[in-house]
């Protein structure tokens, strides 16, 4: 079997980087932008920092910044209809991983006229043709939307989480810009940090895993684990590491899939508006526990990324290790270690269980799981 990479066209990286959105838009002939962003980088004044590049150099656009933490399918059509509405022939994503994940659905639909909506679109998408150009730019440093084939949209009618992969969604611009992630509050940037390291985690142990996702998994985690907690409290340095370790594990785990925590984690925030960070990072060191049974090699040599003494372990004792590290890190970080604390219900745990069963991530678990420990998973975590 063939293993295979995608990855985006052209990144930059670095706090200013933005200084080369108006060369790399002149360059491209680009006339029209969609500005894809949301009301709190509005309000925060994070999206007019690339917008006032745009008004000096008099860059035509029209803003789109209707879109929720957990992105819905209306969001998705309020978009698609502005941009057909301008005949924008580019997308500027500017925000976290739900801003861009819209720009994603709607640069696919505008240009594969074939899907009319995102339920078209679950799973892997036959698109013909690449999405409308998307140049995306960061303003989180966890998701790495900006480098993945991958994008999730919510159906709030069902209380699920679509997830779509598709290469032809991939932006052809990533501008990774530490300066407009300076505005991240601590929360935001403390749970979009353990979404990267989930990513990071699940990447090396998915079935899918092979040397070179192996490569990027195990130095994001090295990176992350060093760096977050000085990242969450503003070290300039730890950021810019941060920014870095969270595209690195975006170009793994796009290309070899995920695994549990996702499933779990997407349907915390179908149902309950769960951030999607804070659902990953709640529900990362149970996963772990579950997984460790089949693959304690892999969790040695995350213990050792991590920079812990793993010599001389059994094997229950470096799983054990290594999900103590995870789970002390986000109790620093205060994040909420049980989905009671996050407004779940218990009786909801079937439906939750059910849903997380069907969904995509589920079949790159390292070990396999049927609805009864899916079941269990989350009465632990509850």
């Amino acid at each position: 079997m063939a293993n295979r990479m995608i990855l985006n066209e052209t990144s930059y990286f670095g706090w200013g980087s933005r200084d080369v959105l108006i060369e790399e838009i002149k360059k491209r002939d680009y006339k029209r932008a969609l500005v894809v962003t949301d009301e709190t980088l509005i309000n925060v004044g994070v999206t007019e920092k690339v917008t006032s590049m745009l008004d000096e150099y008099q860059i035509m656009y029209e803003i789109f910044s209707d879109i929720k933490p957990n992105p819905t399918i209306s969001n998705v059509k309020k978009g698609l209809k502005l941009a057909r509405k301008y005949h924008c022939d580019y997308i500027i994503a500017v925000g976290g991983g739900s801003v861009i994940d819209t720009a994603k659905a709607i640069g696919i639909i505008f240009n594969n006229p074939d899907y009319k909506e995102v339920k078209t679109l679950v799973g892997v998408a036959d698109t013909k043709n690449r999405s409308l150009p998307i140049i995306a730019i960061p303003t989180t440093a966890g998701t790495a939307a900006e480098v993945t084939i991958n994008y999730v949209i919510t159906d709030e009618e069902e209380a699920v989480k679509l997830v779509c992969v598709d290469p032809n969604d991939i932006p052809v611009l990533s501008i990774v810009d530490t300066e407009l992630m300076a505005a991240m509050p601590a929360s935001t940037a403390a749970a979009t940090g353990l979404d990267a390291l989930t990513h990071a985690m699940e990447c090396y142990i998915t079935r899918g895993a092979w040397e070179m996702s192996d490569m990027y998994a195990l130095q994001a985690m090295k990176l992350i684990y060093e760096n977050l907690e000085s990242s969450v409290a503003k070290d300039r340095d730890a950021m810019e590491k941060m920014a870095l370790a969270q595209y690195i594990a975006g170009m793994g785990f796009s290309n070899v899939g995920l695994g549990i925590v996702h499933s779990m984690a997407h349907q915390l925030g179908a149902v309950y508006d769960t951030p999607h960070g804070v659902a990953n990072a709640l529900l990362l060191p149970y996963v772990l526990e579950f997984n460790g049974k089949v693959c304690p090699d892999r969790f040695r040599n995350m213990g050792k990324a991590f920079g812990l003494d793993m010599n001389n372990t059994n094997d229950e004792e470096a799983v054990n290790k290594v999900v103590k590290a995870v789970r002390e890190l986000a109790i620093r970080l205060n994040i909420p270690q049980h989905i009671s604390d996050i407004g779940g219900k218990e009786t909801d745990i079937p439906m939750l269980a059910k849903k997380a069963l069907e969904d995509p991530c589920t079949g790159g678990n390292p070990r396999d799981v049927d609805l009864d420990e899916m079941e269990q998973l989350f009465r632990k975590a509850f």
